[in-house]
């Protein structure tokens, strides 16, 4: 097959990525509390489970995969070290230990009282722990899942961002949370940065810069925890190469661009309205992405999976948002 024909094989599917991200879009610039990721996993899951998905379309659609590659790459401009510096050694460290705590927490309640797969346990811990969708299929594309699980994953993930959007400001209203208290709270608990920033904001200008510099250096672990899981997975047959090739082998190597892109950004070589376009790019990738991963989505095998990634998720939060809850209204 060549070249020209494998692109117009493409095309199709392409077009209907465009059209449900665009969509998406359009309709999350109407409605601010709707997030357009949000959005354009759902609309693909409602085209998935209500039209379908022909055949001719299938090979494009495949493509959401490199699409979500590329958009981790582009990611990597949006990252501030001096704003990590900036934001003082107590954040990094709370971070550091949300992290971590959530990652072994989320591990250990998937395998023993809910008997998960391993890998959706990885993926859900992933997603709760750094951030949301884009840190689980970041992890997914670097151990290998079945779309089907990431699909359910990303579905149960984004079912509670909705929720938390609406949830959090409440609660923090309730217990009387200053601006700077909520906004740590939040971005040390909510799982994707949309809905972070959209809570926070919606609670108070304080807040929202607080939640969404707390959320970014949370987002800042993605690479790691990316490669950390990558190098957990390294199959037997990889164990018997020599220690370069296995780690090789194991490695994510699209984050050794998204590496490159944060680096390129912090030393000042772009200027800021090129890092914009690079931000853009990484954002309709991601939609573009997240458009293929809906389309994934089948109701059906998710009502097979039964309801237990979701419980996983939802008893995370209940327990990490109390034990941060402690920790903030204590320190600050």
């Amino acid at each position: 097959m060549t070249a020209a024909t494998s692109v117009v094989r493409r095309l199709p599917g392409l077009a209907v990525l465009v059209g449900i991200a665009v969509t998406a879009s359009l309709l999350g610039g109407v409605v601010p509390m709707l997030d357009g990721l949000v959005l354009a996993i759902a609309g693909g899951a409602l085209v998935a489970n209500t039209v379908g998905v022909p055949e001719r379309v299938r090979p494009g659609v495949e493509l959401h995969g490199r699409l979500l590659e590329l958009g981790i790459v582009c990611l990597g401009a949006g990252l501030s070290l001096a704003a990590i510096r900036a934001s003082g050694t107590l954040i990094v460290a709370l971070v550091v230990a949300t992290v971590c705590g959530g990652l072994v927490f989320v591990e250990a309640l998937s395998r023993l009282p809910f008997r998960l797969p391993t890998k959706t346990g990885s993926l859900l811990a992933s997603g709760a722990s750094v951030c949301g969708v884009s840190a689980a299929a970041t992890v997914g594309g670097s151990i290998d899942v079945d779309d089907d699980q990431l699909a359910y994953v990303a579905a149960s993930i984004l079912l509670l961002d909705a929720v938390t959007i609406v949830v959090f400001p409440l609660v923090g209203d309730a217990l009387a949370l200053g601006d700077k208290e909520f906004g740590i709270w939040a971005g040390l608990t909510m799982f994707s940065t949309g809905p972070v920033t959209a809570a926070g904001f919606g609670y108070g200008p304080v807040a929202g810069e607080w939640a969404t510099l707390t959320k970014l250096v949370r987002n800042a672990f993605i690479g790691v925890v990316a490669v950390a899981y990558s190098f957990a997975y390294v199959g037997e047959t990889a164990r018997s190469k020599p220690v370069f090739a296995r780690l090789w082998s194991a490695f994510p190597t699209f984050l050794v661009g998204f590496v490159a892109v944060v680096v390129v950004a912090n030393l000042g070589v772009l200027s800021a309205d090129q890092l914009a376009v690079v931000g853009r790019a990484s954002d309709w990738l991601f939609a573009l992405a997240f458009a293929g991963l809906g389309l994934e989505i089948r109701l059906d095998a998710m009502r097979e999976a039964g309801a237990r990634p979701l419980l996983v998720l939802v008893t995370y939060l209940f327990v990490a948002g109390a034990v941060v809850f402690g920790v903030v209204t204590t320190v600050f």
